[in-house]
């Protein structure tokens, strides 16, 4: 008869493995998330998305000068 003190069975290998795959996946995981936090666009304001996007269609020839001086002055809070 075989005694086997302390060794490990088909359950505790499965387990091991189990156990390994989960670690190194929360481990690359939390290193993604790190790369995203560090690599993320600061938020821009309100007002500057809005001073964006009113250059662009001013740009695209949507506005003319006149409306986009006033809409700027009026950003600008004068």
């Amino acid at each position: 008869m075989y005694w086997y003190d302390h060794g490990m069975n088909g359950w505790g290998f499965a387990m091991m493995t189990l156990n390994m795959l989960l670690f190194w996946g929360v481990l690359a995981g939390g290193g993604y998330l790190l790369y995203r936090w560090l690599r993320r666009d600061e938020p821009s304001s309100g007002s500057d998305s809005a001073r964006r996007l009113l250059a662009e269609r001013y740009a695209r020839g949507e506005i003319d000068d006149e409306e986009y001086r006033r809409r700027l002055e009026t950003l600008a809070g004068r």
